[in-house]
C-alpha cells in the first residue's frame, strides 16, 4: 500500500521529468525565459502598485520635454512628428493590417494550420494586453500634455506589449518557413527593434511612465515565446514550404 501511495505522488514528478528529457537546449532557454518574465513582471506591477516607482517615472517622462515649455519635447521639431510615425506601429489599425497580411503570406504557402495558430495567438494577446490594463487601471502621466490620443488606462503600455506580441509572434512563426540564417536574423531583429522603437515612442509622446513599457515588453515576450513553445509542442513547424501543383504538359 505504501509502494502504491509513493508511487502516485511522483508520477506527475516523472512525468515533468519525461517531457523536459531529451527536449532541444533552446526549448529549455524558452521556458525558462517565460518563467523568468512572468516573475519580473510580477514584481514589477507590485513595485508600481506600491509606488514604487512614481518617483523615477515623473523624472523620466519630463525629463523629454523642454523645461522651459512642457508641451514641447525635447530635440529638433521633426523628431515629434517622426515619434508620432512610429508610435501608431503599435496602434490597433496597423498591426491588424500585419497580420492579415502575414496570414495572407501563409495561405498563399499554404500553411493553414501555422496561419490559424497565427491569429489566435496574436488576437489572443491584444485581448489579453486590454484586460490587463483594465484589471490595472493604472492613470495616465498627467505631468505633461499627451502628443497622442490616449483611450485606455496606462499599465502595461498597450502598444509596446501588443507590438511585441504581434511583431515577435509573427517573427517566430514565419521564420520556419524562411530557408537562409541571415534571412532569418534579419526578420527577428527588425521585429525587436520595431518593437524598442515603439515603446520608446510612447514615452517621448507622454502618454505612457518608462514602468509602464517595460511591463508591456515583457509581457508581451512572455506571449510570444509562449506562443513559440506551444507551435513547437503542437508540432505547427511544416518542415518546407508547400509545393505549387504540378502543371500538364502543353497540349494535354
Amino acid at each position: 500500500m505504501m509502494q502504491i501511495k509513493i508511487q502516485k505522488v511522483h508520477r506527475p514528478v516523472f512525468r515533468l521529468i519525461r517531457f523536459f528529457w531529451g527536449r532541444e537546449p533552446m526549448l529549455l532557454l524558452g521556458f525558462l525565459l517565460v518563467a523568468a518574465g512572468t516573475w519580473g513582471f510580477i514584481e514589477l506591477a507590485d513595485e508600481v502598485l506600491e509606488g514604487g516607482t512614481n518617483a523615477f517615472d515623473r523624472w523620466a517622462v519630463r525629463s523629454l520635454r523642454a523645461a522651459d515649455d512642457l508641451s514641447r519635447p525635447i530635440g529638433p521639431s521633426w523628431m515629434a512628428e517622426a515619434g508620432r510615425d512610429v508610435t501608431a506601429l503599435g496602434g490597433m489599425t496597423v498591426l491588424l493590417l500585419a497580420i492579415l497580411s502575414t496570414a495572407g503570406f501563409l495561405a498563399i504557402n499554404r500553411l493553414y494550420r501555422t496561419m490559424g495558430f497565427l491569429l489566435v495567438s496574436t488576437l489572443g494577446g491584444i485581448a489579453a494586453s486590454l484586460l490587463m490594463k483594465h484589471f490595472f487601471a493604472r492613470p495616465r502621466p498627467d505631468l505633461v500634455p499627451h502628443l497622442s490620443l490616449v483611450y485606455t488606462s496606462s499599465f502595461p503600455s498597450g502598444h509596446s506589449m501588443m507590438a511585441a506580441v504581434v511583431y515577435l509572434t509573427l517573427a517566430v512563426l514565419v521564420v520556419p518557413v524562411l530557408r537562409h540564417f541571415w534571412v532569418r536574423f534579419y526578420v527577428i531583429a527588425v521585429a525587436i527593434a520595431v518593437t524598442v522603437f515603439v515603446g520608446l515612442s510612447r514615452v517621448y509622446m507622454g502618454v505612457h511612465y518608462p514602468t509602464d513599457v517595460l511591463a508591456g515588453w515583457v509581457a508581451g515576450l512572455v506571449w510570444a515565446l509562449s506562443c513559440w513553445l506551444i507551435s513547437r509542442s503542437l508540432k505547427l513547424r511544416e518542415s518546407q514550404v508547400a509545393k505549387p501543383p504540378v502543371l500538364p504538359p502543353p497540349g494535354k
